[in-house]
């Protein structure tokens, strides 16, 4: 399923809201969180991970993985915390107003 534009943004800081991930640790949990409907590539990931850290969004640290390897740890800021709020209200107002387009009945052919 492709992202709509900004999205990917919402999603990864929505992951990091409960705690520290590293960059394939988020893109794991979206995909399972989304039932595999959503799979996010390396190549879009870390240049959005790494936008929202220059942001200030979020912050990164390195730290060991439970793979026992070495991993950037990625947490939400305070910032980051603003902007989610921000951007879910958004998001779900745009929600809310698609579904009452698509529930809606259809406008009358006028010639």
């Amino acid at each position: 399923m492709e992202l709509i534009r900004g999205t990917l943004d919402l999603l990864i800081l929505n992951a990091l809201a409960s705690r520290a991930m590293h960059g394939y640790e988020i893109a794991r949990w979206l995909e399972d969180t989304t039932d595999s409907a959503l799979s996010i590539e390396e190549g879009s990931l870390y240049p959005a991970l790494h936008r929202m850290a220059r942001r200030g969004w979020i912050a990164a640290d390195w730290g060991i993985s439970d793979a026992n390897r070495r991993a950037k740890y990625y947490s939400l800021t305070d910032a980051g915390s603003d902007q989610l709020g921000l951007a879910s209200s958004r998001w779900l107002r745009f929600v809310e107003a698609v579904a009452k387009v698509l529930k809606a009945a259809p406008a009358p052919n006028t010639p």
